[in-house]
């Protein structure tokens, strides 16, 4: 190894692991070119946790590469870099803490580890002055958190909205065009590979839960509480809702909403929600992800790409590689980011406000819009529509949805209202809520 390279260990060798192993070796010289010939990377320990199985695997990959042993990876001293790409929230933790503490720069795809540990792990990376870079733990492969951290940095950002799970979005768009129930548009997504086994993160949320979490600390530079964040994933979409919001002009999308308000106070809530299908995020098909952003200098921004798979995310990865490896060549002190203000404020949901489409499951009789529009309009809720669709294979069923169009009035509101519509004889289960948003 030359006195010019620096070694990588490489903390998991899956899918993104193996993918960023095959861009060092198919681009290491190209990126040495780019950099002026000041970055030259070696890929010097991997972990796995079966080396049988990586040695069988792994094609041209040197075995004496591997280790069962993260402590043995980090204490490397042929280790510059650590990447950690083992997922959860634990050995991860444990892992990344080690490496910050032998003063080893971190690059990780693992966003879950940072929006539930990251205030530990940043407050460690400001001690120890050695950074954390993360581009890959949001949209994969778009540039996303170093153009919110770098390129927008004299910019006020006023909002950060997106579609940043891809799964949710590709089962979304198959009950849209194929008019699939979400069972068989989950199966299929799972048979092609975009949904895992145990799909839970990416269909209730919670997976563009921590990217937003992420975005809004980098936006607003303060560590957020991931239990107060409202979360709602796409398990209740049906195809009555897609077809409402067809018929009324819009698309049903797994949204993320990061947005601050004038007193400062920031809005995060993630959800499906209607939007506008004349919305450039409306277009927004597949795996594929968007993210808009508003800044008070550069106005509008829309970050669009692959927001994961092998070669896109292990294409983030390397880029961090880069930048780490820059700041340890030029000694240019802490390039990673740092939570910048103490505390801040995040908007109660119920505070939040936007117009909604609510779907009643209910026992089909005489007077029952009456009872539930009397208790909206009690609660000084404005109704601009309500319809009760027939279902023509079954005309006289006892039950049927019911779907009111609500005016702009604030979550605590309505949930307090539903809470009183429940609790009617003629509800058959919880009311089913999408915002509709105003982008």
């Amino acid at each position: 190894m030359t006195c010019s390279t620096l070694g990588i260990g490489l903390a998991g060798f899956g899918t993104v692991g193996s993918g960023v192993w095959n861009t060092l070796q198919r681009n290491g010289v190209l990126i040495t070119d780019r950099t002026g010939g000041s970055v030259e990377l070696a890929v010097t320990g991997i972990l796995v946790r079966d080396p049988a199985k990586a040695r069988a695997t792994a094609g041209d990959v040197p075995q004496e590469l591997f280790t069962t042993d993260w402590r043995a990876l980090v204490a490397n001293p042929a280790v510059d870099i650590v990447v950690e790409l083992i997922g959860g929230t634990t050995d991860a933790f444990e892992l990344v803490a080690a490496a910050l503490r032998a003063k080893k720069p971190v690059v990780t795809g693992n966003k879950a580890l940072l929006a539930e540990r990251g205030t530990e792990l940043f407050a460690l990376s400001r001690e120890m002055a050695t950074p954390i870079h993360f581009e890959a733990a949001v949209a994969g492969g778009i540039p996303i958190i170093r153009s919110v951290q770098d390129s927008f940095v004299g910019n006020r950002l006023h909002s950060l909205v997106g579609i940043i799970n891809g799964t949710s979005n590709y089962i979304l768009q198959r009950m849209t065009e194929a008019g699939l129930d979400y069972p068989p548009a989950l199966g299929e997504a799972q048979a092609l590979g975009y949904a895992e086994a145990d799909p839970a993160l990416d269909v209730n949320g919670w997976d563009a839960a921590h990217k937003a979490i992420l975005l809004a600390t980098l936006a607003y530079g303060f560590s957020i509480d991931p239990e107060k964040v409202h979360v709602a994933g796409i398990e209740q979409v049906r195809p009555i809702d897609i077809a409402f919001a067809k018929q009324l002009g819009y698309v049903v999308k797994l949204l993320a909403v990061i947005r601050e308000h004038e007193d400062g106070a920031i809005e995060l809530r993630v959800q499906p929600s209607f939007i506008a299908k004349n919305h450039i995020l409306a277009s927004v098909n597949g795996v594929f992800n968007a993210i808009s952003v508003v800044g008070d200098a550069v106005g509008e921004a829309l970050f669009y790409g692959r927001g994961a798979g092998q070669d896109p995310t292990a294409s983030s990865v390397v880029a961090d590689l880069v930048e780490a490896a820059r700041a340890l060549r030029h000694t240019a002190g802490h390039r990673g980011f740092l939570p910048y203000r103490d505390s801040g404020t995040l908007l109660p949901v119920e505070e939040t406000e936007t117009a909604y489409y609510v779907r009643f499951d209910v026992t089909d009789r005489p007077g029952v819009i009456a009872e539930v529009a009397k208790l909206l309009a009690d609660a000084g809720i404005g109704i601009s529509g309500t319809h009760s669709p027939v279902n023509p294979e079954a005309p006289d069923a006892e039950f049927v949805d019911m779907v009111f169009l609500l005016h702009t009035c604030k979550f605590g509101k309505l949930q307090a209202a539903l809470a009183q519509v429940e609790a009617l004889d003629c509800i058959n289960s919880a009311p089913v809520v999408f915002r509709i948003e105003k982008l």
